[in-house]
């Protein structure tokens, strides 16, 4: 049985993750500080033997006994929120917290995958975004704390591989969506629906016609498995190439949920950017990948999951206080 860590195993991603590497045959370490994370999103694995958790944080020392043949590095805040809220932890996981995951990698001769961004691309120039695009991003801006401690962390991670040849893989990742995000992280999904639930007008900052790319977490986490068991050392976009404009989105999520609720305009946030839109030639030519969820079917999904949550967490306010910076 393969033993596999994973960072940030509490979060939206990492419990997804737990649950596809359970149903693959590997031991699964589930690691995480849960400042962001959650344990309801794991509780489901805690009876499993095939399971196992350590509440820490990956800035400190990091160890877990006995072998580990790959790690998957994923604890990083993930909402443009969380940066302001909490801006020196973000910049530590995507550092400290990166250089300590490499160093356990190489101790223990197992193979380590990091979860890097589209974010590195920051504001683009480029349209549609591929790898070899360097990116133009405002070191200083209120996103900067993100995009560079992921801009450090690749180049931390390309360092142990090249120097140490370390076994390591990148993938940066695009906007995903599906059940488990939190309604109030204030990204836009989990904001328009948000919105809906409760009843509120839809808000849409800027004029509407900036882009994003959604893909449904399903297939995202085909994309990591398949990357983490290439040979491809390199970063490899993975995301839904369907771009679609924020104020279209708007209208399909009304259409869904059925609401009454007319579309609000407030100004566009610092640095927010204009398009999003990620290349996948390869992820299909190197993994045979590409995303098979229609974004129809997995908004249906999502919105299901959201209904079943219990009421008081639509009114949850931890973070709804900071709406200009309501998207990644």
């Amino acid at each position: 049985m393969p033993r596999i860590l994973i960072t940030g195993a509490a979060g939206f991603l990492g419990s997804h993750l737990c649950d596809r590497f359970i149903r693959e045959g590997y031991e699964v370490v589930g690691m995480d500080n849960l400042i962001t994370g959650d344990l309801r999103n794991l509780e489901h694995l805690f009876p499993l033997k095939e399971f196992s958790f350590y509440h820490h944080d990956v800035s400190m020392f990091v160890h877990v006994p006995g072998a580990l043949d790959y790690i998957l590095h994923f604890a990083s805040p993930a909402s443009p929120i969380d940066y302001l809220k909490i801006p020196i932890q973000t910049l530590k996981v995507g550092s400290l917290g990166t250089h300590n995951c490499l160093g356990l990698a190489k101790a223990k001769g197992a193979r380590i995958l990091v979860a890097s961004t589209s974010e590195v691309y920051g504001d683009p120039t480029v349209h549609p975004q591929t790898e070899e695009y360097w990116g133009n991003v405002n070191p200083v801006g209120p996103r900067g704390v993100y995009d560079e401690a992921k801009r450090f962390q690749e180049a931390m991670t390309m360092a142990y591989h090249t120097y140490h040849g370390l076994q390591t893989r990148i993938i940066r990742i695009f906007n995903t969506y599906g059940p488990r995000m939190r309604l109030n992280d204030g990204r836009v999904l989990p904001a328009f629906i948000g919105q809906a639930l409760r009843g509120e007008d839809l808000t849409v900052f800027g004029d509407g016609s900036q882009t994003r790319s959604f893909c449904y977490v399903d297939d995202l986490v085909e994309g990591i498995y398949r990357l983490l068991h290439s040979d491809y050392p390199y970063p490899v976009n993975i995301g839904n190439p369907d771009e679609i404009t924020i104020a279209q989105f708007a209208e399909e999520i009304i259409k869904l949920t059925g609401t009454k609720q007319k579309i609000v305009y407030k100004p566009l946030p610092k640095d927010d950017p204009t398009q999003r839109q990620p290349d996948i030639s390869k992820a299909r030519k190197i993994l045979g990948w590409e995303p098979k969820v229609s974004r129809a079917e997995g908004l249906k999904i999502t919105y299901d999951a959201f209904r079943q949550l219990p009421q008081e967490a639509l009114y949850k306010q931890e973070h709804r206080d900071f709406g200009h910076y309501v998207r990644k």
